[in-house]
């Protein structure tokens, strides 16, 4: 038996056991929800650590490639979303979800504030059954927070489209816009006295 080459091996295998071993993840993991307006959910959601990206969009509906003007409808079927990119190594799903829950009201049904219809309802659109089991579970941690009813749908992902240009990183491009200054600017104040969202 020859000693030296089987040595050289172990030595061979043991590093790049350690090295795969010590690599990070690189990966990132999709979330998509809806919670109204996808301006507020964006500008919310963007602010937290480990979020790579937030693209605005639609899913959930029937209709193939809607426009906004179709959307505005209410006859889609569709719900105004945002799709989530982001670091598992950095924030988990759990967390984003915590977050969203906490950045709109899940009790009041097809509405957020003055905007009516099925288009601005709650709903949390699974990837994987994962993800299906972790929106359960943060419904039922969530309702803690309100005292109706949460009314958040959980329905799996089968297609999202993404929205109109225009509509990417809203808040952050058209600050001054009177939606922005008098919706999504206070809440944005409030969730960072909370504590839910860094400051910007």
């Amino acid at each position: 038996m020859q000693v030296r080459p089987l040595i050289a091996l172990l030595t061979l295998f043991t590093a790049m056991t350690l090295q795969a071993d010590t690599t990070p993840a690189s990966s990132t993991e999709l979330a998509t929800v809806g919670g109204g307006c996808f301006w507020c959910t964006e500008a919310v959601i963007e602010r937290l650590p480990g979020v790579k990206k937030v693209i605005s969009g639609y899913a959930g509906g029937q209709t193939v490639n809607p426009t906004y003007e179709d959307i505005c409808t209410g006859r889609t079927g569709h719900a105004e979303v945002i799709q989530i990119e982001f670091d598992p190594t950095v924030i988990s799903y759990e967390k984003i979800l915590e977050v969203f829950f906490e950045a709109h009201d899940p009790t009041t049904l097809n509405r957020q504030g003055a905007d009516e219809g099925t288009q601005y309802r709650s709903v949390i659109f699974y990837h994987n059954e994962a993800q299906q089991k972790a929106a359960a579970r943060a419904k039922i941690a969530a309702q803690a927070l309100w005292p109706d009813p949460i009314v958040t749908e959980v329905s799996p992902l089968t297609k999202f489209y993404v929205a109109e240009k225009y509509h990417q990183d809203y808040f952050r491009n058209n600050p001054n816009q009177g939606y922005c200054t008098f919706v999504i600017k206070p809440k944005m104040k409030k969730l960072e006295q909370k504590g839910v969202i860094p400051k910007g």
